[in-house]
């Protein structure tokens, strides 16, 4: 019997590493780069092209999304969600803006090109709420139809696998989540 399809939504090489290797065992994996708030453009390039790479070691699909619009273009859609909660603290509501557009976006196009699952690599971080996390990914799955992975990637270890994972491979690790907002907290 074949494995099912899953769509992962990866917001960084750090944190997928880990968690695509785990999910590789009983799924056929695509990664997907969808993450429009990582600022700068530098940082963006660096953390796709990380990403990127993690697929090429794990033999898996990357996928990036709207993958032939400019950054400009992706990272003001961004801002043009968030506005007005630019000072937000970390872990606030522009978190949970963020988690969102990047969830559905994964489940959109994890329902439109019939994968099983979809999952996001989110939950392997100990700064994120995986229970916020599961509650986004629940409403994801009842809008586009197709089965949303809960899973808290962190438990059992999870971050420490993943962190040993990224010194083993030597995978970029960044200190701040992505958005111009946190880099600046």
């Amino acid at each position: 019997m074949p494995k099912p399809k899953l769509l992962l939504h990866s917001c960084c090489a750090a944190c997928c590493i880990y968690v695509a290797e785990l999910l590789k065992k009983d799924y056929v994996v695509s990664l997907f780069f969808a993450n429009q708030q990582i600022w700068p453009r530098e940082e963006y390039q660096k953390r796709k092209e990380e990403t990127r790479r993690v697929a090429n070691i794990l033999d898996i699909e990357f996928i990036e999304y709207l993958e032939d619009k400019p950054y400009e273009e992706k990272s003001s859609e961004w801002f043009d969600l968030v506005k007005g909660l630019e000072k937000e603290k970390e872990g606030g509501k522009r978190c949970e803006v963020c988690f969102n557009n990047n969830i559905q976006k994964t489940a959109e196009l994890a329902s439109k090109s019939n994968f099983d699952f979809f999952t996001t690599t989110l939950t392997v971080s100990p700064h994120k709420n995986s229970s916020q996390i599961s509650i986004i990914g629940k409403n994801a799955e009842k809008k586009w139809n197709v089965k949303f992975l809960e899973q808290d990637f962190k438990k059992n270890n999870g971050f420490l696998m993943s962190s040993n994972k990224c010194r083993e491979h030597n995978i970029y690790r960044q200190n701040y989540c992505g958005c111009l907002f946190s880099k600046n907290m």
